[in-house]
């Protein structure tokens, strides 16, 4: 299998965990060593947040006018903060992902995009990963749909839409019956 790096993982119906469930998860590294993603399509709700930030950011009101739009990119470093936004916004830390995606670390990065309204954006708090050869077998075991993105999805697309959509452009109705056995 080559690398799934650029693309997005879509989980399948069978999948109940509560981190991964209904998520999509666009990869932003895949290699011998094993891969990191970070889930797009699932917003934190305030209240919850409002507890989190008060701890992590005291006083820094860039990051607390996000509140409201910050996503749970996955159960690893939950605590750091991820943004993934348009490759055409670069500053100190900026890892291109790919010729329209790239993510930063920095704090400052928000700042910085506040001023930029054309720049499209999603801040996460944690990312997922897999150790090497852990995401194939669980591709190989059916946990996984792999698909090609773009950055219109990723930024433009309601979380709550993306999973089913994401499904659906691969002809696949995710419906309550399918990944159920049965007998014919």
């Amino acid at each position: 299998m080559g690398s799934l790096k650029n693309q997005i993982l879509i989980s399948m119906p069978h999948m109940t965990d509560p981190f991964f469930s209904k998520s999509v998860i666009y990869i932003c590294e895949h290699n011998q060593q094993g891969a990191m993603g970070i889930i797009i399509n699932k917003q934190f709700k305030e209240p919850e947040l409002k507890d989190i930030f008060d701890k992590l950011y005291i006083g820094d009101d860039a990051i607390h006018s996000f509140v409201n739009d910050i996503y749970f990119g996955g159960p690893v470093l939950l605590e750091k903060g991820i943004v993934l936004h348009d490759a055409r916004h670069t500053s100190d830390g900026t890892i291109s992902l790919s010729k329209t995606i790239s993510m930063t670390s920095k704090q400052d990065v928000l700042k910085e995009l506040q001023l930029k309204a054309d720049i499209p954006f999603k801040l996460m708090l944690g990312h997922s990963g897999w150790s090497p050869g852990q995401l194939e077998r669980e591709i190989e075991n059916g946990d996984w749909l792999m698909q090609s993105t773009t950055a219109d999805f990723i930024f433009n697309v309601q979380p709550d839409q993306m999973w089913e959509q994401a499904a659906g452009s691969l002809g696949i109705d995710l419906g309550p019956s399918m990944g159920m056995g049965g007998r014919a």
